[in-house]
């Protein structure tokens, strides 16, 4: 009798849990949520690569090659995809042979077996978003993993994949001939409005050391799209406010580095309590060296801003507080366009119009990233650092 009268008591007791979970979960917006274990040293080293696929036309092969051998130099752990996966119209279903003229037989070097984390473009969504998402192409290829936006966390970096095709109003307003497939999209601006949210939760909720946000399209850019305003005004300030380390897109079909010049560096309450001379100004990584001496000087580690390092500093790797690194790696295939906006040159570090891709190096303290071209060139080098203070024991 008890075990009878235990059993619709349990029933009702799950259903009421399940009811809990659930309106919990539809109240705080969360994002997707993947892990990625670093290597065993703790760094992640990846590639780049957007604007890509089109059966292995306009260099997409020769690109892929010289993917496989960096890939295979660096070790990588995965790859970005940074949208528009399928040309012109993305896939018309499952059964789509794109997916395997494209993806699978194009990028079959043993170092690039690894997964590929992929957003959508504005040409995936003039085909059928929802093959493009679905996990049976994960089970046709394993690699692939496609949502709309999601985070993946490698320790001490977390990439965070927004879907920014939604926010772009000529889409919605001047479609031209294209048909868009908005499901799961409309009421866009309740989308846009949760997915702000969920950005903004998600990166304040981020403990990682790195913090790097993934779209297609571009924020800041001197190619044929230029700047994205709809993202200037609405992702950007997120970006900011949050201490975004980098933002890498596609869209447009080159390979460019810019660095934003609306950064300093923050000496102050967040570093040293109340002590005065809250703010130095680095609106250039030529004042790297001046910002090193002028915040050993308010930390009291120095007699004044001129005066050498002490020795029981062991080093210091630190860069403008507030800096954001706007990359675009959209050689996958068809470049070539021609029509560069020269910026100023505080801003725009490199800009090459053509096929190539990018990789990526992360560790604790340091992030290096390298474009190669179609022929595995190296075309353009850096370094960014994470601040950090090694005193010796």
């Amino acid at each position: 009798m008890a075990s009878s009268e235990y059993k619709p008591i349990n029933f009702i007791f799950h259903v009421f849990y399940l009811i809990f979970i659930f309106s919990a979960h539809s109240s705080t917006a969360e994002l997707k949520r993947l892990l990625q274990p670093a290597k065993p040293d703790g760094t992640v080293s990846f590639l780049v690569i957007g604007d890509w696929g089109r059966g292995g036309s306009y260099n997409q092969s020769n690109v892929a090659l010289k993917m496989g051998e960096v890939g295979e130099k660096l070790n990588i752990d995965f790859v970005i995809s940074t949208g528009d996966n399928f040309y012109d119209n993305g896939l018309i279903g499952l059964d789509d042979p794109a997916f395997q003229d494209s993806f699978t037989n194009i990028y079959n070097a043993s170092s690039l077996q690894k997964p590929w984390y992929t957003v959508l473009g504005n040409h995936d969504y003039r085909g059928d978003v929802e093959a493009q998402l679905s996990p049976m192409l994960r089970a046709m290829d394993n690699r692939w993993v496609c949502m709309r936006s999601f985070v993946v966390n490698a320790e001490i970096v977390e990439f965070l994949f927004i879907d920014t095709t939604p926010f772009v109003d000529k889409y919605f307003v001047q479609p031209n001939k294209h048909v868009y497939d908005w499901r799961g999209v409309l009421p866009r601006q309740t989308y846009l409005n949760n997915l702000l949210e969920e950005v903004d939760v998600a990166l304040k909720e981020s403990t990682a050391k790195w913090k790097i946000v993934v779209g297609h399209h571009t924020i800041k850019s001197a190619g044929h799209h230029r700047n994205t305003i709809e993202l200037e005004k609405q992702l950007l300030p997120i970006l900011h406010a949050n201490d975004v380390d980098l933002y890498v897109n596609g869209h447009d079909h080159c390979l460019e580095h810019i660095s934003s010049v609306e950064s300093s560096l923050t000496i102050g309450k967040d570093l040293v309590g109340q002590l005065s001379c809250s703010r130095v100004r680095c609106q250039a990584e030529a004042n790297y060296s001046f910002c090193h001496q002028m915040r050993y000087w308010v930390l009291g580690l120095v007699p004044s801003p001129g005066k050498a390092l002490p020795g029981k500093v062991d080093r210091c790797l630190t860069g403008p507080r507030g800096m954001i690194h706007f990359i675009t790696s959209g050689g996958g295939s068809k470049a070539w366009k021609g029509d560069v906006n020269h910026l100023d040159p505080q801003e725009l570090k490199f800009y090459y119009d053509g096929q190539g891709f990018m990789s990526g190096d992360i560790s604790e303290a340091e992030l290096r990233a390298v474009f190669y071209d179609v022929s595995g060139n190296v075309l353009h080098h850096w370094k960014t650092y994470k601040e950090a203070l090694y005193f010796a024991s």
